[in-house]
């Protein structure tokens, strides 16, 4: 019975680590996300703040920030499919800690089962030595 709770003592350990490894990759991708939004949104001001002041401009000048406003665009819409893609890892990643908390939450369980089985055990076996001893000596004496 005291190897079974080792045992699952032993698992219950193993699956907190697993837990709190699967809470750090969530966490991971979360920030990676959370870098790839705000690199986005910081895409987005710069390329709101190239508008052109009115008045005279040379055509060079027009041709550079037209040149400046489609790489911020093109890097910008490179990003969203990297947004994307991390928004499916963390929706992954959230499953993944999901499913390794049930099983840390199962194994818990389990081991309270099997504390509780020892714990009846060793009770029963108390009692019975109780009476055997109160069988013993009333043999004894007839």
């Amino acid at each position: 019975m005291k190897d079974v709770l080792k045992r699952r003592e032993r698992v219950v350990r193993v699956r907190r680590v697993q837990h709190l490894q699967a809470q750090a990759v969530v966490a991971q991708a979360e920030n990676r996300l959370a870098t790839l939004e705000s690199n986005s949104e910081r895409l987005h001001r710069l390329r709101e703040s190239l508008a052109l002041s009115p008045g005279m401009l040379s055509g060079a000048t027009l041709a550079n920030a037209a040149e400046m406003a489609m790489r911020l665009d093109g890097a910008r819409a490179g990003l969203t499919d990297a947004i994307v893609g991390a928004k499916a890892a963390v929706d992954k990643y959230a499953a993944l800690r999901l499913e390794a908390r049930i099983r840390q939450e199962s194994a818990e369980r389990l081991g309270e089962r099997a504390a509780r089985a020892l714990e009846a055990y060793r009770e029963r076996r108390v009692t019975a030595a109780g009476r055997r001893r109160m069988l013993g000596s009333e043999g004894k004496s007839a």
